[in-house]
């Protein structure tokens, strides 16, 4: 084994053709590479749109897209106006996936612990998720913000900003359906509250 690596070495480089190194000279024109500073094409290139009027109209076509996104944000996907009113009971009890502690150190709850927020806080005032484009949902969400026990305006549709220049309270909204979901809630107007150390959720007809 020790003297047939050596001899099959040998053969294969008996093999490989031999390669030179010729110059051949030069083969057409040439030029020096000539690359521009990139910073001086963004600022040439910012120069002509401010010159043209297009800087500003894509500054004005961005502050009117950030503008919309916050007037009029995006639905809520899944939900319906409800047709069957329904009510079910929710166990808001999670078991926590690391130690809670306070400012200095103390441990308040372990990992691995269930918790169930209702046993240390309590839902102050009902929560109301409403579509904002539905009048008759508006007015049932204001007249529950009126009423005994109160309710929190959560929006899954429609303009929170002017709601809340309307109604001078602040208006929440559910971006992405992060609440919906955690509720299970289908319907709309839905009405969250506390029964117990259980979430009652009812979603009523406007």
């Amino acid at each position: 084994m020790s003297t047939l690596l050596p001899l099959l070495a040998l053969l294969l480089f008996g093999w490989m053709p031999s390669v030179r190194g010729d110059e051949l000279g030069v083969v057409g024109p040439t030029w020096e590479i000539s690359e521009p500073d990139l910073l001086e094409v963004i600022e040439s290139r910012l120069k002509r749109m401010q010159q043209t009027g297009e800087l500003a109209r894509k500054q004005r076509e961005h502050r009117d897209r950030v503008v919309a996104a916050v007037e009029k944000p995006r639905p809520v996907a899944g939900l319906q106006t409800t047709v069957t009113p329904r009510h079910f009971f929710l166990d808001p009890s999670w078991v926590l996936d690391r130690d809670i502690r306070t400012a200095d150190g103390a441990l308040l709850f372990a990992r691995g612990q269930r918790v169930n927020p209702l046993d240390h806080v309590a839902l102050r005032e009902r929560l109301v998720l409403f579509d904002g484009r539905d009048r008759r949902q508006v007015a049932l969400a204001r007249q529950m913000q009126r009423s005994a026990g109160g309710g929190k305006p959560i929006l899954v549709a429609g303009e929170p900003l002017r709601l809340m220049r309307s109604w001078k309270r602040r208006v929440f909204y559910d971006q992405g359906g992060a609440l919906t979901r955690r509720l299970g809630i289908r319907q709309v107007p839905a009405v969250v509250s506390q029964d117990g150390q259980r979430l009652r959720v009812d979603e009523i007809r406007p």
